[in-house]
């Protein structure tokens, strides 16, 4: 007989996530292949068209996972609603009529849009005009407890940065600083960005290889091609926002008369001081600039329990991603894997779950905008539906396992928290082992849904899979690992001889452990000293004055 769930007690007290009197079964709470792959297939047709954000397949998406929730019949989380609006702007580069170059040294140097270089405006301006000093910032960071300062006493305002991509590398002095070989927030464009707008600078330039970013730079053209969004009620950023190649840095700061490896090298240093490079960046950024109104869809199903149903565990997953170009050939990045499995999965765990409340409630949401920098959740956590104070915890779901069932699965990111101990344990009971914690190279815990949540203080991490697969291992990594140059490419398409196993085996433990935590005396709580549990204590002290 398949335990779904059960935590047995001296598992529980081993771990010390849940109380002995946390004993209780989700008795049939299971996940379905059959609508699972119907979702999935769905989500992934060429009549969502990519399910861009702010085109017409995004809004198709939104009105079928709406009608999905309520056909299941879990409660509109928003009121008498199951979407919660985000307002966006969208900003699409004008490239005829956007001119960048720069001047001041051996040869004014520009760069092929697209091929070398792509760039927009952080602050969704639709005219920006630059005559602005270059500076190189080495890694772009200020990270007090690290003791390191990129800027150095740097008056940003009216120049434009340029720095690395990544965060400073360990040493055989300092192999821990930085996380080691994980990446930090520091090391990601996002954190590059919001730091350069705080400091004043009048645009940023990142230097892409493929090593530092995790990725090649047809995922960074495909990126900014395109129309790109940002919240139209956040902070914003700066008037020039982009990536150039390393070979085009070269070029840049060449014409310097400066080497980058060299520059590159002495960025690794505590000692490094920014470095003026003599040259300007005139020109205009033309940009395109529309508001839109997505989406995050949301539903919930109420708890049992009198005082614990006023708390909620979240499974969530990202809807959208990059929509349909208007170029020859394929033009619809249909995101099967990214991340339409993800969002299948919840739906399939709420159509499971609703016929079997837990004592806490629990919500599935399906944000929007995740593509364009994590602008749905960023905005839940702005605006959430639930009280941040009384949010147990957020399980996200993103890019699921397509190739068949595993003696094991990822939970990397949860030992932040306890929910570190109670996946073991929800493990233990249902037959898994942990994946082995490798080195977070590509800072995936800060590049998706989770990660809003986590900043605001609630236990989140995302469930990934196994890598010991069952059936045929060799090939099946082999066929895991083939994926990689499909990401983020129109490729990216849904197989019908796909085995969905794997695939369920994830999402039902990702529903395993989310009535574990539903069903528990306690909420998670961070482990002692990590940062975003002093914004958790925040909130909690807010809910009670």
């Amino acid at each position: 007989m398949r335990l779904n769930f059960i935590v047995a007690i001296a598992t529980i007290a081993a771990f010390g996530a849940f109380e002995s009197s946390a004993l209780l079964c989700a008795q049939d709470v299971k996940v379905q292949e059959a609508p699972l792959r119907a979702h999935l297939a769905f989500l992934s047709d060429d009549l969502l068209e990519g399910r861009g954000t702010g085109q017409r397949g995004g809004e198709i998406t939104m009105r079928y996972l709406e009608t999905r929730l309520a056909a299941a019949g879990l409660k509109p989380a928003n009121g008498g609603s199951y979407r919660q609006i985000v307002k966006i702007a969208g900003v699409k580069t004008g490239v005829t009529e956007s001119t960048l170059k720069f001047s001041g040294g051996k040869e004014v140097v520009s760069f092929a849009f697209g091929q070398e270089i792509v760039f927009s405006s952080g602050s969704a301006k639709p005219d920006s005009s630059f005559d602005a000093p270059l500076v190189f910032v080495g890694y772009g960071v200020s990270a007090p407890e690290e003791s390191w300062d990129d800027y150095k006493g740097l008056d940003c305002h009216g120049k434009m940065l340029v720095m690395l991509v990544n965060d400073p590398q360990p040493t055989k002095e300092e192999p821990s600083r930085f996380a080691g070989k994980s990446l930090t927030y520091y090391g990601r464009w996002t954190y590059k960005f919001e730091e350069a707008k705080r400091r004043g600078a009048a645009g940023v330039l990142l230097i892409h290889t493929d090593a530092s970013a995790s990725y090649g730079w047809s995922v960074v053209k495909n990126g900014w091609v395109h129309e790109r969004f940002q919240l139209a009620e956040g902070p914003g950023g700066t008037d020039l926002e982009g990536w150039m190649t390393h070979e085009a840095a070269k070029k840049l700061f060449s014409a310097a008369g400066e080497d980058l490896d060299q520059l590159m090298a002495k960025a690794e240093r505590k000692d490094f001081r920014p470095v003026a490079l003599g040259l300007k960046a005139t020109g205009r950024v033309v940009c395109s600039v529309r508001m839109v109104d997505q989406g995050n869809i949301a539903g919930v199903v109420p708890g049992t329990d009198p005082k614990l149903k006023e708390e909620v565990v979240i499974y969530s997953a990202h809807w959208d991603h990059l929509g349909k170009g208007d170029g020859p050939g394929d033009q619809i990045w249909n995101g099967s894997v990214d991340n339409a499995s993800g969002t299948a999965a919840v739906l399939a765990m709420a159509e499971a779950a609703v016929r079997h409340p837990a004592k806490r409630s629990q919500m599935f949401l399906l944000v929007c905008g995740e593509e364009q920098g994590l602008l749905g959740s960023s905005a839940y956590s702005l605006h959430p539906l639930w009280p941040l104070a009384k949010t147990a915890a957020d399980l996200n779901l993103d890019s699921m396992n397509f190739v068949g069932r595993t003696k094991d699965i990822g939970t990397q990111g949860s030992e932040r928290t306890s929910l570190g101990a109670s996946a073991a344990a929800v493990a233990q009971q249902t037959g898994l082992a942990i994946a082995k914690v490798e080195p977070d190279l590509g800072g995936g815990y800060f590049r998706s849904d989770h990660f809003s949540f986590a900043k605001v203080g609630v236990p989140a991490f995302s469930i990934a899979s196994g890598k010991k697969f069952v059936k045929d291992p060799e090939a099946s990594i082999a066929k895991s690992a083939a994926y990689g140059p499909r990401y983020h490419q129109v490729t990216d398409e849904y197989d019908p001889t796909w085995d969905l196993s794997g695939m369920v085996q994830q999402a039902q433990f990702s529903l395993d452990l989310g009535y574990a935590i539903a069903n528990a005396p306690r909420m998670p709580t961070w482990k002692k000293g990590d940062p975003f549990g002093m914004a958790r204590q925040a909130d909690i002290e807010k809910a009670a004055r």
